[in-house]
């Protein structure tokens, strides 16, 4: 769960976007920032897990306006958008990202997130070979579960 300070800050960072976009400012769209803020940090959410996540707690919002405030906050970079394989779209919080790859189980569908330095040095080594400067990466791996009784898995 994010601190306090951090909310407010990425709301205020909304707030500022939202009037240079000349869109209006509603509760609900802020209502959006402290449900993807409050999540764990490492934690990934599609729409309609933060539809069902904020309905449960008494938000009269509907699907789409999440889905346009979302895009809406990945715009301005308050959340980081990732499409795994066959997955929906996943959201995080970005305010304070660090960049980060994932590992995708194929069986149980969890997501780890994980830093290496190495992918660093081929990184550079790449942007050496094709003489460009590399500004960004996306490395997701994708392997079969091996976690003795994960509670995870989705039997077929």
């Amino acid at each position: 769960m994010a601190e306090k300070s951090i909310v407010d800050k990425a709301k205020k960072i909304f707030e500022n976007f939202l009037l240079r976009q000349g869109s209006r400012k509603t509760p609900e769209r802020f209502s959006v920032i402290d449900e993807l803020y409050a999540l764990p940090q490492d934690e990934h959410i599609d729409v309609e897990g933060l539809f069902l996540r904020m309905r449960n707690k008494g938000y009269s919002i509907s699907r789409a306006t999440i889905y346009n405030t979302l895009d809406l906050l990945v715009e301005c970079g308050l959340a980081v958008k990732h499409q795994f394989k066959d997955k929906v779209a996943l959201y995080e919080q970005a305010l304070t990202y660090k960049h980060h790859d994932h590992h995708v189980c194929n069986q149980c569908r969890k997501i780890r997130e994980f830093s290496d330095e190495r992918i660093n040095l081929i990184k550079e080594a790449m942007g050496e070979e094709f003489s460009s400067a590399i500004t960004s990466h996306s490395l997701v791996l994708y392997g079969d579960c091996q976690i003795p009784d994960c509670k995870n898995l989705k039997l077929v």
